[in-house]
Formats: C-alpha cells, structure tokens, sequence
C-alpha cells in the first residue's frame, strides 16, 4: 500500500460486498414492488369479488350493475340491485375491515413486544359482544344499524379499561401488564355477555349469528361511518410508526433517544381501539386476521414497522375478501361466513407459531 494512503474508517471495503447505500436502495425497490403487487392482488380479489355469488353474473350484467341507469328489462335490473346493494357494500366492507384489523395486529405486537398478541388482546371484541348483546335485550334493537354502534362504543370502553388498568400499580406500562388485564378483561366480558344471553332469546340468536363474523348484510349507512373512524385510527397509526421502532429496542433505550412512552403507547392504544373496534362493530369479532398477516408481513417486509404495517394491512384486505369469496363458493346455494374461514386458517397458524417457538422473538 503507497505511503501515506489511508484505510477508511472500519478497515478496506469486503471485495465483492456491495456498499451500504446500495443494499439500502435494493431493500426499499424489492418493497415497494412488493406492495404495488399487494395492491394488484387486492385489486384483482375485488372484482372477483364483485363476480362471485349465489347469482352468477357476467362481465357485461356486472358492469351494467355498477355503472348503467335503471333500465326496464328485469335481469338487468336484478344484476343493478345485487351489485349496488349486495357484492359492492361487502366488497368495499372487507377491505376495509380487513385493512384495519391488518394495521392493528401488527400495532398490537410492536406496543407490546409480543408477537402472539392480536387484538382480541385489548378486549375489544369481548367488548362489542356484551354492548351488541345489552343493547339487544336491555332496548331491543334488532337493526344492524341501531346496535353497530353499542358494539364500538362497547370494543372502545374495553380498550380504554385494558389500557386504564395496565398503566396503574407496580408493572405500570409493561407489555405483560398489559396483556394480563386483557385477558382479565376479556373473560370478566365473556361471563357477562353469556350470561345476559342466555337471559334473552333475541339477544341469544342474534350473537350466535353475529360472533361468527360475517361482511355480509351490511349497507353502505353503517359502511361509511366505521370507515371514517377507521382513517382517523389509520392516521395516528402512521404518524407512530418511527416511534414504534424504537420502542422494541426496549423502553429505556427508546426513552434515551427521546421518544415520550407513555404518549406514544397512549396514541397507539387509541389508535389500535379505533381500528380493531370499527372493523369488529361493523363484522363481528374476525380472530387470528391481525396475528396472521402480521408475521407474514414481517417475512415479507422485515421488522421495520414503517414497511411492515402497510404490508399487513393489504393482506389483511386480501385475506378477509378471499376467506369471503370462498365462503360464497363453498357451500352453495348457502353461504360460509368469512369470520369462520379465518379462523380455520389461523388456528393452525397460531398453533405452528407457538410449535416452532417464534413467541421468543418478535
């Protein structure tokens, strides 16, 4: 080596390794097509989607159904009114149900450095059971319109008493804490909803039909509602994502880098409440959704949660709209609500998760 010639810092560049910057660039190209072919998929199980029912339409009645004025010959017709008021509002309802459950469960595993935690963590859905349930037997509601609204008001009060008793005592703050008042939450709920359930017929039918989580039978009246708090929990959800990062390298760590924790566990909860309680007022209670495309979206993305979340709420939307497709085809001329598919393929999920030890990592 000629005099005077200096290493650079670190010693001589590995031959054959490619810079720093370069691999930085790869790794955010190889995401962002990854997305763009998350969003196509999503895309293309839409409009099967839209295709796809006990009534067979073809391209052309479909289109006619969407976009046409009322026009006097009956099939014709018949296809307007299954697209606007059937295969549309379920469509638009799983994706965005299924976004919203997909950024909630990985939110809920980043807050709480747990990667078996789903949102079910927060009593959430336990929550919206028991108000569905009160309000059906206590007022006799009987309108999805009427009672959607108890469900949310009921999955938000969970969440804020979750949060509430996990912040106080000895393990203030703690991840565990944490997940110890969900569950003590979540089975106190689970008593009481069968317990006035079992006090009232109504009310008894109409939670058998609802916990099996279905985005059938919703108009477009309670669609657009839900979905407005879905982007409000969306957006606080976005705007925490560097924090969320720096609070899995440990509180204290996080805390010496300036982040403010208990703000930003506060925000997140809120955020993870809005998102998790809209989607389960308005479909019922869909387990595993969030636990499922959240590690997926981590093989995928990598632990970064500003890639990984956008990552798990688009297969959040595909999962829930394909789990409905398949429900439509199964069992024809009948119908397999999409809340039972997924669970059919997040019990064994869950079961391998825990089979090949990925809790000790999130």
């Amino acid at each position: 080596m000629p005099t005077g010639t200096r290493l650079p810092a670190g010693g001589p560049p590995a031959v054959g390794r490619p810079a720093p910057s370069r691999v930085v660039a790869q790794a955010r190209r190889r995401r962002i097509v990854g997305l763009g072919a998350l969003l196509a998929l999503l895309v293309a199980a839409a409009l099967v989607s839209l295709a796809v029912g006990a009534r067979a339409l073809s391209p052309a009645e479909a289109w006619h159904g969407l976009f046409a004025d009322p026009d006097p010959d009956q099939k014709l017709s018949e296809a307007r009114l299954i697209m606007r008021t059937v295969r549309v509002p379920r469509t638009v309802l799983a994706i965005v149900a299924g976004i919203a459950l997909g950024v909630g469960g990985a939110l809920i595993q980043g807050y709480t450095r747990n990667p078996i935690a789903d949102t079910g963590l927060l009593g959430v859905n336990t929550g919206a059971s028991f108000a569905v349930v009160s309000a059906i037997a206590l007022l006799g509601l009987t309108d999805p319109f009427e009672y959607v609204w108890f469900a949310f008001l009921g999955a938000a009060l969970a969440g804020v008493v979750v949060f509430g008793l996990s912040s106080i005592g000895r393990g203030a703050g703690n991840p565990l804490t944490l997940a110890l008042a969900g569950q003590g939450v979540t089975v106190f709920l689970m008593a009481m909803t069968t317990a006035v359930a079992l006090t009232d017929k109504a009310a008894l039918n109409a939670l058998r039909f609802w916990n099996a989580g279905s985005v059938a039978g919703v108009g477009f009246d309670v669609i657009w509602p839900v979905t407005a708090f879905i982007v409000v929990g969306l957006v606080l959800a976005l705007a925490t994502l560097p924090s969320v990062n720096l609070l899995n390298l440990g509180d204290d760590v996080a805390r010496g880098l300036g982040v403010n924790i208990t703000l930003i566990r506060t925000v997140g909860i809120i955020a993870i409440t809005l998102l998790a309680g809209a989607a389960t007022a308005a479909c019922g209670p869909i387990a595993f959704l969030g636990l499922m495309v959240a590690h997926v979206a981590r093989y995928l993305a990598g632990p970064d949660y500003r890639w990984l979340v956008p990552y798990a709420g688009l297969l959040g939307a595909v999962v829930l709209l394909v789990c409905d497709i398949v429900g439509r085809v199964v069992v024809r001329p009948g119908e397999l609500d999409a809340g039972i598919l997924v669970a059919l393929l997040g019990a064994p999920f869950f079961a391998v998760l825990v089979w090949r030890g990925k809790f000790k990592s999130a």
